[in-house]
């Protein structure tokens, strides 16, 4: 299959410049594929340890050494609306197994906590941090190394990459990751949006808000938003880590039913080598950029610019944002979901969903084809949806040839953009990601002077206080990895919109991260390095006038040369962010955290030693 020559030559920079890691990530995989898993060689007591709670056929079939044994590892709970659907999954996927022989065993779960719950609180300061814990307990759960394949249960916003992360150092199993799908439509986007902003103006009270809120989320499931959340059930789609179309199927219909059923079936016969995809030819360099094109394509949340490259390196892959950019300029936006437009992931599964668009991506060669994935080895098996036959029974037909609703999914013929709308900014200031695919073009470009905060909470008081009716460009400071976790600033978002909507130029510039349900507002974001890493941002005073520029590329502050040289950073003690609700735990993730560019979390700064193929090669050879 021809591919596009911008997408063929990212995909070839990125395999030339991870060899070294690749390879030796590889070699490591190889390595323990030949070795297997020990549950034939254990020691009897330790093979006893291992089957002493099992059942007396699911132990005769452990003990005989030649059956299948799928790991389940799952982020279930009950506060999460996501992930409370998760309960009943591991006794349907052991009943999956054993109705082929094998065995299903619950191999550990994962902590997984909520950003709804979390946003603006001491706890969201956990969240980015959140993901690599995940990682490190899921390596945990596959560590008693008896399993022959895993099954990982996720949804939410760092969870999925967390369970992602630590999988791929058990990437020769195969591995699937099961979803459950998002709740119900609710309270519609626009009318959620609007009420939230009349409460942040003060004409409605808690009361008012809280019972919107309600409404909209009031289920088990996804919350319905394209956010990071959902965002990652694309990506599971695209890097052919689902069992095809399983995304956004809600909870408790037949339907999601039999797609869970079939990911128990599905990972036994893989295991047995009926179809060869272990994790690591699963995530290659192809399916990192088909990742990435469906970011680009559908609008996806930007904590993705952060979670992609964080995963590449896992796999010994080495992602920028610059690859993000170049790619962002050939791939088309087919997809409008709040907060991109009006519509929810309901409407925009019921108008095409993934099928649809995997096959517009296909027909315009901006995906690689012939991928493995646990379906086969073709990406075009994802541009079918599932449905079930008169008989009840699991089958899958070509995606709609058309989309149901173009003020939601368009053909890559007619796009609402012709362009991703994600873009690296680079200046004065470091270098940031912008998402544009939510702006309208006159705020594509914010010239205006600065309003220095420390705090989210500091730029609310300042409204409250009148102070922000004027245009400016917000710069939040103090929010990156090392200074406080990089919290979510989402509290921003009603009023940041509010003071656009009534005619002020206003741009948000931050060493933080927004919500991937943001989106309106112009916001640079991510700005690498960190202020308390020493970069720039700390040498913003107000009323510099800045430069927010998403069509150039750019990100500056307009203050003379010899002014900015004589600057001195500002200094600010964060230690008062450091303790309570355990945030006390996490100095060490903190203090090791890498930049926004290479992921933000802490994994990354201790790397897999550097082995190469042909040594460890030879060492398993002998």
């Amino acid at each position: 299959m021809t591919i596009h020559p911008v997408i063929a030559a990212v995909t070839e920079r990125i395999r030339r410049r991870s060899q070294p890691t690749r390879q030796a990530y590889l070699a490591r995989m190889m390595h323990a594929r030949r070795a297997g898993p020990i549950r034939n060689e254990l020691p009897c007591s330790n093979l006893a340890h291992a089957c002493a709670a099992s059942g007396s056929t699911d132990k005769a079939t452990l003990v005989d050494g030649v059956a299948v044994n799928i790991a389940i590892v799952s982020a279930y709970n009950d506060m999460l609306s996501a992930h409370q659907p998760l309960e009943t999954y591991p006794a349907v996927l052991k009943q999956a197994a054993a109705e082929l022989g094998a065995v299903a065993q619950f191999a550990g779960g994962v902590p997984a906590m909520c950003d709804g719950v979390t946003q603006g609180e001491a706890g969201m300061d956990l969240s980015l941090f959140s993901r690599d814990t995940i990682a490190l307990a899921t390596a945990v759960a596959l560590s008693h190394n008896v399993f022959d394949g895993a099954l990982c249960l996720g949804v939410c916003d760092k969870i999925v990459p967390g369970l992602l992360i630590g999988a791929l150092a058990f990437g020769h199993l195969p591995v699937i990751f099961v979803p459950a799908g998002p709740m119900p439509s609710g309270l519609s986007n626009a009318e959620k949006a609007k009420i939230r902003q009349l409460y942040a103006e003060g004409k409605i009270g808690r009361e008012g808000l809280l019972e919107a809120e309600s409404r909209a989320y009031h289920a088990p499931g996804t919350c319905t938003f394209y956010g990071t959340a959902n965002t990652n059930q694309m990506l599971m789609e695209l890097m052919g880590l689902h069992v095809p179309g399983t995304a956004f199927v809600n909870p408790g219909t037949p339907l999601r039913d039999a797609l869970t059923v079939q990911a128990g079936r599905r990972a036994v016969q893989l295991a047995r080598g009926v179809h060869l995809a272990p994790l690591y030819e699963v995530v290659d360099e192809r399916s990192i950029v088909n990742g990435m094109v469906g970011l680009l394509a559908t609008g996806g949340s930007t904590n993705h610019a952060l979670h992609v490259p964080a995963i590449a390196a896992a796999a010994g892959i080495v992602v920028d944002w610059d690859d993000l950019t170049e790619l962002s300029s050939v791939v088309p936006l087919l997809a409008r979901v709040y907060p991109n437009g009006s519509a929810d992931v309901n409407q925009f599964h019921a108008a095409g969903g993934m099928g649809f668009v995997v096959r517009e991506l296909l027909s315009g060669s901006l995906l690689h084809r012939e991928v493995c994935t646990v379906a086969g080895s073709d990406l075009a098996d994802y541009a079918r949806e599932p449905y079930l036959d008169p008989q009840g029974q699991l089958t899958w037909r070509e995606a709609p040839a058309s989309s149901g609703d173009t003020a939601i999914l368009r053909p890559l013929g007619d796009p609402f953009s012709a362009d991703g709308g994600l873009r690296v900014l680079t200046g004065r200031l470091g270098r940031a990601v912008i998402k544009t695919s939510a702006l309208k073009p006159e705020h594509h470009t914010v010239q205006a002077p600065a309003r220095v905060f420390d705090t989210q909470e500091a730029l609310q008081a300042a409204f409250k206080r009148g102070e922000l009716e004027q245009d400016f460009v917000a710069v939040v400071r103090f929010q990156g990895p090392r200074a406080n976790g990089m919290p979510e600033l989402h509290k921003l978002t009603p009023t940041l919109g509010l003071l656009q909507d009534r005619g002020f130029k206003v741009a948000l510039v931050t060493d933080g991260r927004m919500s991937g349900a943001s989106g309106k507002v112009p916001a640079a974001i991510h700005v690498s390095p960190e202020c308390l890493a020493g970069g720039p941002l700390a040498r913003v005073r107000d009323g510099d006038v800045l430069r927010v520029d998403a069509q150039r590329g750019e990100l500056t502050a307009l203050v003379p040369d010899t002014e900015w040289a004589t600057r001195v950073p500002a200094v600010l003690n964060v230690d008062t962010q450091h303790w309570g609700c355990g945030r006390e735990l996490f100095g060490f993730a903190r203090a090791l955290a890498v930049s926004a560019e290479q992921g933000g979390g802490f994994i990354a700064a201790c790397p897999p030693p550097t082995v190469s193929a042909p040594v460890l090669s030879e060492q398993v050879l002998a």
